[in-house]
């Protein structure tokens, strides 16, 4: 019998110390499907991200991950400053025991496919502008081949034309291998653009769940003027306005 892959959340809450973070999370994340969480900066969504990652230790509720693999691209892009950007992006094969030959090979690979050249195989990350840096950090959490892919706000540093390019690979990637992704991000704009579900977190009493926005529309067909339309009617709805403290001229 094949396991079905998803991520299942269910009644999560989580603290440090006296302080509240997040109470009651629930929601699911299929294969192949985009999640994003939205909402102010305090809310509580790193800490989801962080949860469901398994890189914080669960407190309460219950997080089932059945996905066969999953890496994390993180805000910053956090490469080893001694290795150079190869090995970076090798690191996952290597732990994974993958021949030295063989992990440099599909590193190389896809460093090209994420618009990075041969010249810059050997350079050490103090020799990388910030953008190629991210390409770098995106192309080590994708070398592994995961099912599930969690973005800590991957976009939120690069210059428009960059962000544009990373989101139309990772676009191409969700539909050739059935990716799932959870991602927070505090850009309406690239929640709409990527996601087929969009979760509200708001923060006020404690980060909670208050809204969730389904878009069914192919995500490759979603163009500027779907994207502008459909960020015009979320910053309309009372939920956003008041998550955001949004007051509408």
């Amino acid at each position: 019998m094949e396991i079905i892959e998803e991520l299942k959340v269910l009644n999560v809450s989580h603290s440090f110390g006296f302080s509240d973070i997040l109470k009651d999370i629930s929601f699911t994340l299929k294969k192949g499907k985009v999640i994003s969480i939205v909402g102010p900066s305090g809310g509580g969504k790193t800490t989801l991200l962080h949860l469901c990652a398994k890189l914080l230790t669960l407190e309460m509720g219950k997080i089932k991950n059945s996905f066969k693999s999953s890496s994390f691209a993180f805000q910053e892009a956090r490469l080893l400053p001694w290795k150079n950007v190869i090995d970076n992006i090798a690191l996952g094969l290597k732990a994974q025991g993958m021949a030295k030959d063989k992990r440099e090979k599909e590193a190389k690979e896809i460093a090209l496919k994420f618009g990075l050249e041969k010249d810059d195989f050997y350079k050490f990350p103090k020799d990388l502008s910030g953008g190629m840096k991210q390409r770098v950090s995106f192309a080590r959490a994708l070398v592994t081949n995961p099912t599930l892919l969690f973005l800590d706000e991957p976009f939120s540093a690069l210059d428009i034309g960059l962000k544009k390019e990373l989101q139309a690979l990772l676009l191409q990637i969700i539909e050739e291998k059935e990716l799932s992704i959870l991602f927070i991000t505090h850009d309406l704009m690239e929640a709409i653009k990527l996601s087929d579900e969009v979760l509200v977190l708001k923060a006020e009493p404690v980060g909670h769940i208050i809204k969730s926005f389904m878009f069914n529309y192919h995500k490759n067909l979603r163009d500027n003027t779907f994207v502008y339309e459909q960020t015009a009617k979320l910053l309309s709805d009372e939920t956003i306005i008041n998550t955001f403290e949004l007051e509408l001229k």
